[in-house]
């Protein structure tokens, strides 16, 4: 399942990355800290590795 955004892109991205053990849980906020809880380390990789050329930068398509 592709990113629909750069913001929910990059929320996947902090997400993976807590997953793995790099960065801490508690620097997660908002939706990156539901995307940890909620979604398994293969689907925030699927989401964090969507390219980002062509997305807008909000899910609703407000730039």
């Amino acid at each position: 399942m592709p990113a629909r955004s750069k913001a929910q892109q990059k929320a996947a991205g902090a997400a993976l990355s807590a997953k793995r053990g790099e960065t801490s849980v508690s620097s997660l906020k908002g939706a990156s800290k539901d995307m940890y809880d909620s979604m398994t380390q293969k689907e925030l990789e699927e989401l964090a590795s969507t390219p980002r050329k062509g997305l807008p930068d909000t899910a609703d398509g407000d730039d």
